[in-house]
């Protein structure tokens, strides 16, 4: 019998003992007034019941349940001094599937949120281009127009992870990332409008916010599946998400996805701005540093149980389950040990798996209320296999605070405690 049929029989057999001891039956006795103590949650009319609830023109724009109130992005007061350039981060631990619902994006600025009227914004493309132009947002409209769903990632998600646990919960460690549909118009598309001239080998991207963020972009790239985008999971862009244009660079950092987009110059070389040259940079640990480290490598985390997900319902069935992505494309297989690396199971990949987005998987086992080392190990479809921290280590030191996609460790105590802890 292999692993996963164990698994599976164990978990049937769990369930069916569970079902006899404290199922239908037991209900049953107490609604009919036997031994045990009634479920006033069941006896008891409760007050939604008795009352008419709010009509449908009362709330115009959806919300979720007061009783979800808790589920909301969260920043880490200490990290900055002021929020206006900061970041906040999405709940992974609370979510499932792979989309990330607008009002959880997490939301990183350098001068606070634009609030721009539409009618006044413009996108002006200029320099080694036979045409130099400026749309306004109803001209590029008429361009053809595209739906995909790619995940976006902070370069430094994990970064504090480097030199050693530091954040005790998935939200804080891995939130930076978020997974929803772009509608927007193929970068290619308006480039080609304007007529690239043959020395264009580089794009400058201009956001309209009071830092005036830009970022060098490959010409390569910009002509390949880069988006122009003007709506996120149907609506139109929120504005902390760069409303009411956004460049979109499937696979890429996500400081080179510019917001509240105005301007995209074409030149012969990159624009070397400081942020450029020396904050987005991987630092080694002989002091050189890797320039240019765009694309985002494989990797994946549980999100439950996690830090902020404690296994609550003791011994018995339950569901593990996490998030996987690679900015070269699509997620195959995960595995998962829940002994720190002794034994992996093939995890079970569910919805789509689609290009440069986040996949979902699950591992159904039963827990025997022992000690857990919780991991997750994600392979992309290069073949690339995610590592482990020591051995990105190794070979990149600890001075970076970039592109840290080793595996995540989570300690899972008796009581169903989890804490964030290595493991060598």
């Amino acid at each position: 019998m292999s692993e996963s049929d164990k698994t599976l029989s164990a978990r049937r057999a769990f369930l069916q003992g569970s079902l006899a001891a404290v199922g239908g039956v037991a209900a049953g006795k107490a609604i009919a007034g036997g031994e045990g103590t009634p479920d006033p949650a069941i006896t008891e009319i409760q007050p939604w019941r008795s009352t008419l609830g709010p009509g449908v023109d009362e709330v115009a724009y959806g919300q979720p349940s007061p009783f979800e109130a808790h589920v909301k992005r969260r920043n880490v007061p200490w990290l900055t001094a002021e929020t206006k350039s900061s970041i906040n981060f999405t709940p992974l631990h609370q979510l499932d599937g792979i989309i990330t619902p607008n009002g959880l994006c997490f939301e990183r600025h350098h001068s606070g949120v634009a609030e721009i009227d539409p009618s006044l914004h413009r996108l002006m493309v200029h320099g080694l281009v036979e045409r130099e132009l400026v749309f306004t947002l109803d001209d590029l409209m008429r361009f053809p127009r595209e739906n995909h769903v790619y995940f976006m990632e902070c370069t430094a998600n994990s970064g504090m992870e480097w030199r050693g646990p530091q954040l005790n919960g998935v939200q804080y460690t891995h939130g930076m990332i978020h997974n929803v549909m772009y509608t927007g118009i193929p970068l290619r598309l308006i480039l080609a409008e304007a007529g690239i001239k043959p020395d264009g080998k580089w794009l400058l991207a201009e956001g309209g916010d009071a830092a005036a963020m830009t970022r060098s972009i490959p010409m390569e790239k910009a002509l390949d599946d880069c988006l122009v985008a003007f709506a996120q999971n149907g609506e139109a862009l929120r504005p902390e998400n760069g409303y009411p244009l956004r460049l979109v660079l499937p696979g890429w950092e996500g400081n080179m996805w510019l917001k509240w987009l105005r301007r995209l110059e074409v030149g012969d070389q990159p624009w070397h701005h400081r942020e450029e040259t020396s904050k987005y940079t991987d630092l080694m640990a002989d002091g050189t540093a890797r320039r240019f480290t765009w694309v985002m490598d494989a990797k994946s985390v549980i999100t439950n149980p996690s830090p902020q997900a404690p296994i609550t319902h003791g011994p018995g069935a339950m569901v593990l389950t996490g998030l996987a992505w690679s900015g070269h494309g699509t997620i195959p297989r995960v595995d998962v040990t829940l002994d720190g690396g002794k034994n992996w199971h093939l995890a079970r990949i569910d919805g789509p798996s689609l290009n440069k987005s986040l996949h979902r998987f699950y591992f159904d086992f039963v827990w025997d209320g022992g000690e857990m080392l919780l991991q997750s190990r994600a392979h992309d479809s290069t073949g690339y296999v995610q590592p482990t921290k020591a051995a990105l280590r190794e070979f990149r030191g600890e001075n970076s605070v970039y592109h840290n996609n080793g595996i995540q460790t989570w300690h899972v105590n008796q009581s169903g405690e989890v804490e964030n802890v290595e493991i060598s």
